[in-house]
């Protein structure tokens, strides 16, 4: 069923003795300032890597090929051709743009988040409803910790007296961190390629924002690599505008204030509802997911339901 409204909101990821986003030099990602954030790729990746685990068609995620021929055997990514094909059809310079657009809908990645595409004479941007800020680290006594690792193999490339020796390296963690990042759903993004008569496409749905919704809860939590061990998801917060409201807002993340009380997270959404004043006629609803085990939520008078987010 085509979505109607527009949904803002944020999520809190926190980061115990893990790195959540790593720059080029393995430490946390951070502004001149020194203060840590966290990209929107870095967010969106475990929710591809969740509904890819799902069955979903996801295009935009790395995929590998071993090309005997070519490459003589070597292991390398796709690319986006061959990431193209490899879901739907063969494409060619004659494709219609209808088909390829039809076949990036069915893509739950690009139906949420939107893509690029320019291949095979296709010149394709599609602004994705779902747009995802950049999240910045609200805990103010955050420490890094830098844990060396012994491999069990030796450099063989290295000329030093330390060739025969094990190779040293290192992991670049927080103690702790806590990202939020800020999100806005508007299903008028996808307006203009409903006018295009694409076959069987309506726009942004329900289903598919269900979808992300769904990413937002569990997806960092789900995502348990190496790095990610002990990067969870904390807190949701989902503000749903009433069907053909008129209420625009930017990035709500700045209205949310954090701190640390008796071991817990404290998220206070006060400064929220200040900000909201008069607009409260053009919301529908607002929801908020968190743990009561590890997070004391002050709304701050903001009209909401609580969820338990696992």
């Amino acid at each position: 069923m085509k979505m109607n409204r527009r949904v803002y909101g944020v999520v809190a990821i926190k980061s115990i003795m893990s790195n959540w986003n790593a720059d080029m030099t393995g430490n946390p990602k951070s502004v001149l300032s020194g203060v840590l954030f966290g990209s929107d790729k870095a967010f969106k990746y475990p929710i591809k890597r969740m509904w890819q685990y799902q069955g979903e068609k996801v295009l935009y995620i790395k995929s590998y090929k071993i090309d005997e021929k070519e490459d003589k055997g070597k292991l390398q990514p796709k690319d986006l051709n061959e990431r193209y094909e490899e879901l739907f059809s063969k494409l060619d310079e004659k494709t219609p743009s209808k088909e390829v657009l039809k076949n990036l809908f069915l893509a739950i990645d690009v139906m949420n988040f939107g893509a690029t595409f320019a291949v095979k004479k296709q010149n394709i941007g599609i602004t994705g409803a779902v747009q995802v800020g950049q999240g910045y680290n609200k805990y103010k006594d955050t420490d890094l910790e830098v844990i060396d690792i012994l491999s069990p193999f030796r450099n063989s490339n290295e000329k030093s007296e330390d060739a025969q020796a094990s190779s040293m390296g290192k992991k670049i963690v927080t103690q702790e961190a806590h990202y939020v990042y800020p999100f806005s759903v508007n299903p008028q993004n996808y307006n203009d390629y409903v006018q295009l008569g694409i076959d069987g496409f309506e726009g942004y749905t329900e289903e598919a924002f269900e979808k992300f919704k769904a990413g937002c809860l569990v997806a960092a939590t789900a995502f348990n690599t190496n790095s990610k061990s002990g990067c969870e998801n904390e807190f949701a917060l989902f503000l749903y505008c009433k069907p053909d409201s008129s209420l625009y807002l930017a990035n709500i993340d700045g209205y949310i204030d954090f701190s640390k009380e008796g071991g817990k997270s404290v998220i206070d959404a006060t400064r929220l509802k200040e900000h909201l004043g008069d607009s409260f006629s053009e919301i529908e609803k607002i929801e908020v997911y968190f743990n009561k085990s590890e997070v004391d939520f002050v709304s701050g008078g903001l009209d909401c339901t609580v969820n338990s987010l696992y």
